[in-house]
């Protein structure tokens, strides 16, 4: 379809009226954390076995003495801190208040060098994705990226730009019919850089797209190029876009032939910035690591934890 500047402006203007009657019921967007609670019981119950099934890892005796815990014991140990988000110091006190129902004591230092350790890395890997192997992924996704602040003094929409050392970028890729994070990217430099990384990790993966929602910051030809015309996006362009690739004109097309219900495919989205406002709520806002592997670590975690905590249907 071959539009000009002038006749893609006015498609623009058009979705711009059509956003206002896209309403939250019309586009579909549950919470999910306080819906169907049996389920996320069910899961609880099981996440023993999972757990102990994603510990299974194969690895080679090095000299020294043995761990002190056991593959299976320390990655469920690293999800309950995760879980309550305290400092190490008061995990520490927690674990030896504990100790009459678990057996088990270690030190703060112990808990911190969980966030560098390979085999609960591994395992956790395999968790998330037995996880999406027991909902099963629909092909359908939403995705967004937010920061991570590394002091309590900021807010990262306020001060990402001037000091955007302060923070660390996460990019998640949700499913829209489970709610449930199927990729996930970290980076210290860019929202970009963590979105490219997830996308590498559903690659490998091998996890099959069908369809995309994506907010305007990820509308460059480049993005658009990664995906049209095999993959279904549904993305507004940036309002200071001067030139559009035929791959964008192809979009526009699905826009005009249908807006209100292309609309409603975007609003989708927000099914990511629910998700990672209840995250921070629940899992918290802040990085306290200073090592980039254990703040990387930190951040994936709560991906997995969403996994285990988070039931939403919405098709």
């Amino acid at each position: 379809m071959n539009l000009s500047n002038i006749e893609t402006e006015e498609i623009l203007r058009m979705l711009e009226e059509v956003r206002k009657d896209v309403t939250e019921e019309e586009s579909r967007i549950s919470s999910g954390w306080e819906s169907n609670r049996k389920k996320v019981r069910e899961r609880l119950n099981r996440l023993s076995e999972y757990v102990k099934k994603a510990s299974e890892i194969k690895t080679i005796k090095r000299r020294g003495r043995p761990k002190k815990l056991s593959i299976y014991q320390r990655t469920m140990l690293f999800l309950f801190t995760r879980m309550i988000g305290r400092s190490n110091r008061d995990m520490e006190n927690i674990i030896m208040f504990l100790k009459p129902l678990s057996g088990i004591t270690v030190s703060y230092k112990y808990i911190e060098r969980l966030y560098s350790d390979e085999e609960v890395r591994m395992a956790l890997h395999n968790l998330f994705i037995l996880l999406l192997e027991e909902d099963g992924v629909s092909g359908d996704f939403s995705g967004d990226g937010t920061g991570y602040s590394l002091s309590i003094t900021r807010h990262y929409r306020t001060g990402i730009k001037k000091e955007s050392r302060e923070y660390r970028y996460s990019f998640r890729i949700m499913d829209i019919r489970t709610g449930l994070y199927v990729a996930f990217g970290y980076s210290h430099r860019s929202e970009m850089d963590a979105f490219l990384k997830a996308m590498e990790m559903m690659e490998e993966s091998g996890v099959r797209i069908r369809s995309i929602r994506l907010d305007r910051y990820y509308s460059s030809r480049k993005v658009v190029h990664m995906f049209e015309p095999s993959v279904r996006l549904y993305m507004i362009p940036k309002n200071n876009m001067r030139r559009y690739g035929m791959r964008w004109r192809r979009i526009l097309g699905r826009m005009l032939k249908d807006p209100y219900a292309y609309m409603k495919e975007y609003f989708m989205r927000n099914l990511s910035e629910s998700g990672f406002s209840s995250d921070k709520r629940r899992f918290g806002w802040k990085i306290s690591q200073k090592r980039e592997d254990r703040r990387e670590m930190a951040l994936f975690a709560i991906s997995v934890l969403h996994n285990i905590f988070s039931v939403r249907g919405v098709g």
